[in-house]
């Protein structure tokens, strides 16, 4: 029985559930960023762009991701590699995605209550939150590199 396509599933997760994170977190940090544009622009001050910074941090996992998914792909996705492989192709796709997932979503909570700060202090507390989204952005790093050094050769 071909078990390829076990393999392939779990890397097609991958890329689905990092941009399901990355579509949350943005989302997240948007929504605030656009409650913080709403008040400055009622009070005549003018729109701070670094909330767009904040807002576009976690996309970077859905790139992680797809580079992760692109490697695989190249090397053992496909025939006798693939199908000999498959247990671990899934798991490192969905150990991947869900640590992708979880790390743009907090990611962009943590842009979200950065933007009420920035707002509400403003602007001062810029660097610490980037400082402290890069935390989140570092659990998305880690699981990508772990993930690819486990990818079968």
């Amino acid at each position: 029985m071909a078990t390829e396509w076990l393999g392939q599933l779990g890397l097609g997760l991958t890329l689905g559930l990092a941009a399901t994170g990355s579509a949350l977190g943005i989302g997240a940090a948007g929504r605030a960023a656009a409650g913080a544009w709403a008040k400055e622009a009622r009070e005549g001050k003018p729109l701070n762009f670094k909330y767009i910074i904040l807002a576009a941090m976690p996309l970077t996992q859905t790139f992680y991701a797809f580079v992760l998914m692109l490697v695989a792909l190249k090397s053992a996705a496909y025939g006798a590699a693939a199908a000999a492989n498959a247990g671990a192709l899934f798991s490192i796709g969905i150990g991947c995605g869900l640590g992708e997932l979880s790390s743009a979503w907090m990611q962009g909570a943590i842009g979200a209550s950065a933007v009420r700060a920035m707002a509400e202090g403003e602007g001062k507390p810029f660097i610490f939150s980037v400082i402290a989204m890069g935390l989140a952005e570092t659990v998305g790093i880690f699981s990508f590199v772990l993930m690819l050094l486990m990818m079968p050769k």
